[in-house]
């Protein structure tokens, strides 16, 4: 990553360029210290050109908003990437540092009170696709069958013999991925839903961890818990296959999020 800084008369904007993780948290950790020496307490992070960021990074935004804030000062994010700003949203950040589509409209807004949610406990630890399906196959056909064709609810269509489920990640630890599903396109109530994606039955799992890792993870799983609800099923599934490397990245990725969960809960009772 490369980080260009543009002094203005009172702020500066700092413009990030590539991958944000890890390694680069000291680069911007210096600028943030060079510009609090030049009594320069407000700052304009510029992310248009950040394709990638980690956990590690989002800690270091939150330092520097910390930082600045105890000089009188403040940071605001312009122009985030997609990516940037999807992962800003999912982890709750935007809600402590403030994002802006243009570098005006963030400098304009650098003396701003931040706003603060009054219920911190909005946190989305992620809201990623969770894609499932069978290791039988056999037994989704009396469920999903429309015709004599199994019909596929990630696409819409008919798909031979490759059906596959598509939820939403409600949590995730190196033992377990939970999730949610409506039933996409199959017309099932939650009952039917459940009976599915039944206790004991076996899945290939595949989920991202976009702070961590590109790309899917994958991992043969057992449901362990089942939850009918109003609008679909809440699901428990345990790995029982899964690389050594991925259940690391899990690992990590399940303590980012609660390091990130703490430091935003103290951020907003601040």
């Amino acid at each position: 990553m490369h980080i260009t800084v543009e002094p203005r008369e009172n702020y500066a904007i700092l413009h990030l360029r590539g991958e944000f993780d890890t390694y680069y948290v000291p680069l911007l950790q210096e600028e943030i210290d060079s510009l609090l020496k030049a009594g320069v307490p407000n700052a304009v992070l510029n992310m248009r050109l950040v394709r990638f960021l980690n956990s590690t990074a989002l800690g270091a935004i939150l330092k520097a908003s910390k930082q600045l804030s105890a000089e009188g000062g403040k940071l605001v994010i312009s122009r985030p990437s997609k990516f940037s700003r999807d992962i800003l949203e999912k982890v709750g950040l935007d809600r402590v540092v403030p994002v802006y589509d243009t570098d005006e409209e963030a400098a304009a807004n650098l003396g701003a009170a931040v706003p603060v949610p009054t219920d911190s406990g909005g946190f989305e630890e992620d809201s990623s696709s969770v894609i499932f399906s069978p290791v039988d196959m056999d037994r989704i056909t009396h469920f999903v069958a429309k015709g004599d064709k199994v019909v596929n609810p990630v696409h819409g269509h008919s798909f031979g013999d490759r059906w596959s489920g598509i939820g939403r990640m409600a949590g995730l630890d190196e033992n377990n991925v939970r999730f949610t599903w409506n039933g996409g396109n199959t017309d099932l109530e939650p009952f039917a839903m459940a009976q599915l994606v039944a206790l004991g039955t076996e899945w290939r799992i595949k989920f991202r961890l976009p702070l961590l890792k590109k790309g899917y993870c994958e991992a043969l799983a057992q449901i362990s818990e089942v939850e009918e609800r109003a609008d679909g099923i809440k699901v428990q599934a345990t790995f029982h296959e899964i690389d050594d490397e991925t259940r690391a990245s899990v690992r990590q990725y399940a303590a980012d999020m609660a390091y990130l969960k703490e430091e935003l809960r103290k951020a907003t009772d601040a």
